[in-house]
Formats: structure tokens, C-alpha cells, sequence
């Protein structure tokens, strides 16, 4: 798990990619914290203070699996996985 810098990521997109992917996904913050976008508690944390407008302007996502962490950053590049 090394993760992905994802820019300007709507945040639908990035809940419709974990509700698909087949490990845990985590959102690092910039003050070190590690939470997994699986929980609901987590994504509504992040929904109410992480976004401005329904972008995710600058964060580091990482995937438990390579696959999944392969698409995450297809997505990131190109807006589709």
C-alpha cells in the first residue's frame, strides 16, 4: 500500500469506488490519521470536513489490494475505472 494523491475528487465517485473495491480503502490525513472509507461513520466524518463544494480537493487514498489500488488511480488520471 503505498496510495494514491487524488485532486479534485468527487466525493460520490470516491464512495461509489469503495463500495466496489474488494479490500478496505483508507483516507490519510494530513495529521497522520488512517480512516477506512468502509465504515459509514468514517464517510460521513469525511463528507461533513474533508470537502468544499463536493470535491475532495488534495487527499492520500490507499487500497488494502493492488487491484484496487490500480483502479483508484486509473480513475484519479483518467475519470473512469
Amino acid at each position: 500500500m503505498k496510495g494514491v494523491q487524488i485532486h479534485d475528487f468527487d466525493f460520490n465517485a470516491l464512495m461509489e469506488f469503495v463500495k466496489t473495491a474488494q479490500g478496505n480503502v483508507f483516507l490519510k490525513t494530513d495529521e497522520g490519521d488512517v480512516l477506512n472509507l468502509k465504515s459509514q461513520l468514517t464517510a460521513l466524518l469525511v463528507l461533513s470536513g474533508a470537502l468544499e463544494q463536493g470535491e475532495i480537493r488534495e487527499a492520500t487514498v490507499e487500497c488494502e489490494r493492488s487491484e484496487d489500488e490500480s483502479r483508484l488511480f486509473r480513475m484519479n488520471l483518467y475519470g473512469e475505472a
